[in-house]
């Protein structure tokens, strides 16, 4: 159809004025996307919400609300006084990197113990350890009054809390005792101070203003906390630092992903702008070629963030390698110029749609078939493909023959490389000895060949060694509870979670007692519920009166209790709560564990410390079992269920991507689709050898790769029974695989496991999809042989009449 063709003139002017639109208004989200810096680095939220168990899923989204924008930093001397002075020049020095937007929570007040004895003495006669009880419960009475006995004639042995005629067996003061065990630090001078590894520590906690997360590629944290060592070392050059923290994971995660984008994105953009400079020999390809990855990336990110509000940072990472598939479109349009000079641009884009949009519909396939896992990560990268490869297409579509007005030269390079396809083999018998050997690489597969399969969380991040060592030591040191493993606890009230915890708790003392862990922290510990406050009331109410009828009857003497006010008795007859003691600055001791209501029910977490290895986790899964709403949560082994679960289920739908995209080869094929779908076929079984072979672990992101393999490799079959033995045809998938070849070959070297696993199989299969595809097209006709120099207009005029 010409050009000039009143109709056709509008329906291309009006498609490319509607693609500007769009995309002007995308520059315009761009800007204040980025304005906002809406970019998620948390590792958890890439994560699939376990359909088993979304209560699981949703606490372990809140411990992490609360956790990742705080940072704990140990500063050490082997002596406390040139500490506390090193403590004052680190904060100083911290205090001028403005860059690092730490905020420091204020140390202890002075005060503090006293305001929070204050607000527990109403209910002291209702706060027992589990020791205190048992031996209120086991022991004679003989040996209460004994214990008290003693304490009265040294009562110096211990610092009381309480006078002795008031706590006489001084329980209110082992039960703040008690309290004190659950972290190693203790105020001393105006900080936070523990001593271990021969070091007197001070410990520091900083709040982390807005997101870890900068593009600058500079790790604003860390190195303003360097900064502050080094002016402390300059005085007191043994001194340590240890930090923990999320935000510090996330800002190497951050510096990591700039370095990435930067090698993988620019390196691919270059590689293929040199590819297509070498094929064209012009600088209007090669411009033209860059703007519709720009606009395609451009409009995928957009898209993205408009469906899930942010976007995170491994989309960002594999949207770089984006790059090496969306250019597919224009070289082949530029490739097809460059062989018909006298085709007229609009009347060849008419010509090149039917490969385009099969090429488009087939990749969509498999990156749609990446988004079906019930992954949110993994959603976003589909849905970041798919837009990016449409928004690429419709760029070359739209407005490519407005653009590209000039000549486009013949080069040596090209004339070479397309050449080489008169020299390529065709495959005799391909179908049936294709089944065959698919048929046994099938059997060698199934008959258990494949190497051991990985499903661990930590595919998916790769925090620095120093960083992990510091994290793992600050816990030790300060004795924190892991968020790895914990139990959740739900119940209808308050009071239902807190008597579940003590039931739950029971049962954790006797493990404490064989070693399998160090301690736990709960709620509960704070609050006790109404009911084990009333018993231990009447406990230690019963305990008082022997004690001092006892001691007074050795001594001769006759003890009376202080009156207590009015006020006190009223106080005295609710019980504590957890509402009240929620909003008190002790209550930051574990506040964190209270989940509060979701769903109809009130939530809260019990954390274990010092868990004795892998070795005691089935017994600590055991002490759950049989308890009404309280739930084992182990996060890392949860995590590796699902991606073991999706890994297997991927692969069954990696099967049925296949066959749907056959289907749709059919409908433009018939009979010969198969020619353009045994090499992706082939190769992807290869690469499974391939990687059994190499010793690779096997996992859910190398089954990913396969349907990607799918979606790109099914183009270069399509491409030559589209352009059956065109020259220009197969330099446009020369150039496509060797610039997508680039593209995810960068992407395998990532430091992070998932996506250094996912370009590694693309790095294989590509070059075996392109060594294949030219095997199978179809034997020639005898009489039938065209030069390969006119071989181009004639195709070009085939395509007219399709």
């Amino acid at each position: 159809m010409p050009l000039n063709d009143p109709p056709a003139g509008r329906f291309w002017r009006l498609a490319a004025l509607a693609w500007l639109v769009l995309v002007l208004a995308v520059c315009v989200h761009q800007w204040q996307f980025w304005k906002q810096g809406r970019i998620d680095t948390n590792v958890m939220a890439l994560l699939p919400m376990d359909e088993q168990a979304p209560d699981v899923s949703l606490a372990t989204a809140q411990l992490s609300e609360q956790l990742q924008r705080q940072i704990v930093v140990l500063l050490g001397t082997g002596d406390w006084a040139h500490t506390r002075e090193a403590v004052q020049v680190f904060r100083t020095t911290l205090q001028r990197a403005t860059s690092a937007r730490l905020t420091e929570e204020p140390p202890p007040r002075a005060d503090g113990m006293q305001a929070a004895m204050a607000f527990y003495r109403p209910w002291r006669a209702s706060l027992l350890t589990p020791q205190q009880r048992a031996m209120l419960m086991h022991t004679p009475e003989e040996q209460w009054v004994e214990h008290a006995l003693r304490d009265l004639y040294q009562p110096g042995a211990q610092a009381r809390l309480a006078d002795w005629v008031s706590d006489p067996l001084a329980l209110w003061t082992g039960w703040w005792a008690a309290r004190a065990t659950q972290s190693q630090a203790r105020p001393r001078d105006g900080e936070l101070w523990v001593s271990a590894q021969g070091q007197q520590w001070a410990v520091m906690q900083f709040a982390l203003d807005g997101s870890a997360f900068r593009l600058s590629g500079e790790a604003d944290i860390g190195s303003a906390m360097s900064q502050a060592l080094e002016a402390v070392r300059a005085r007191w050059p043994e001194a340590q630092m240890l930090t923990a923290g999320v935000p510090l994971h996330a800002e190497a995660a951050a510096v990591q992903a700039h370095g990435e984008i930067n090698v993988i994105g620019w390196g691919s953009l270059a590689g293929v702008l040199l590819l297509a400079w070498l094929a064209f020999r012009s600088l209007r390809p090669v411009l033209l070629v860059g703007l519709s990855l720009l606009v395609g990336c451009a409009v995928a990110l957009s898209v993205t963030a408009v469906f899930f509000g942010q976007v995170h940072l491994l989309t960002l990472v594999f949207g770089a390698s984006l790059v090496g598939v969306a250019e597919d479109y224009g070289i082949h349009y530029f490739a097809s110029r460059q062989g018909a000079p006298e085709r007229s641009p609009h009347g060849l884009m008419r010509a090149l749609l039917p490969a385009l949009v099969l090429a488009l519909v087939t990749s969509v396939i498999a990156y749609l078939a990446l988004g079906a896992a019930a992954f949110p990560g993994l959603r976003q990268m589909a849905v970041f493909s798919v837009v990016g490869l449409a928004a690429a297409m419709l760029t070359v579509v739209c407005w490519f023959p407005w653009l590209d007005r000039g000549h486009v030269p013949h080069s040596r390079a090209a004339q070479r490389i397309g050449a080489t396809l008169a020299l390529w083999p065709r495959w005799r018998n391909a179908l049936p000895w294709s089944l065959v050997l698919s048929a046994a690489a099938m059997a060698w597969i199934w008959g258990g060949h494949l190497l051991h399969g990985m499903d661990d969380v930590r595919q998916l991040q790769s925090s620095p060694a120093e960083l992990v060592r510091q994290q793992i030591e600050v816990s030790r040191v300060l004795g924190l509870p892991s968020p790895a493993q914990f139990y959740l606890v739900k119940g209808s009230s308050a009071q239902d979670v807190l008597e579940r915890e003590e039931a739950l708790k029971e049962r954790l003392d006797a493990l404490i007692a064989q070693g399998e862990i160090a301690g736990y922290v709960a709620v509960s510990d704070w609050v006790p519920s109404a009911r084990t406050q009333a018993r231990d009331a009447q406990l230690s109410e019963r305990a008082r009166k022997v004690v001092l009828a006892g001691v007074g009857e050795q001594l001769g003497e006759t003890f009376a209790e202080p009156a207590k006010p009015q006020a006190q008795e009223q106080e005295q007859v609710q019980p504590l709560s957890v509402e009240a003691w929620i909003t008190q600055p002790i209550a930051s001791a574990a506040r964190m564990l209270w989940l509060g209501e979701k769903g109809g029910a009130l939530r809260s977490l019990v954390m274990l410390r010092g868990v004795r290895g892998q070795a005691a986790l089935p017994a600590l899964e055991r002490a759950a079992q049989g308890l009404a709403g309280v739930l084992w949560v182990d996060k890392p082994a949860e995590i590796s269920a699902v991606l073991q679960r999706y890994r297997v289920s991927m692969t069954e739908l990696l099967l049925v991507g296949h066959v749907l995209v056959l289907v749709a080869l059919c409908t433009r094929f018939g009979r010969n689709a198969w020619r353009a779908w045994l090499p992706t076929v082939l190769a992807s079984l290869a690469v499974v050898i391939l990687m059994a072979l190499m010793g690779e672990p096997w996992q859910l992101f190398n089954v990913l790769a396969l349907m990607l393999l799918l979606g790109v490799g099914i183009d270069y079959g399509i491409y030559l029974q589209e352009h059956e033995d065109d020259p220009q045809a197969w330099l446009a998938v020369v150039i496509g695989a060797g610039s997508t070849w680039l593209s995810f070959g960068l992407l395998g070297l990532s430091r992070t496991p998932a996506l250094h696993a996912f370009g590694l199989t693309l790095m294989l299969g590509l070059p075996l999809v392109l060594v294949l595809a030219p095997l199978f097209r179809a034997a020639r006709v005898h009489g039938n042989v065209r030069r390969a120099d006119t071989h181009s207009t004639h195709s070009i005029t085939t395509e007219e009449r399709v």
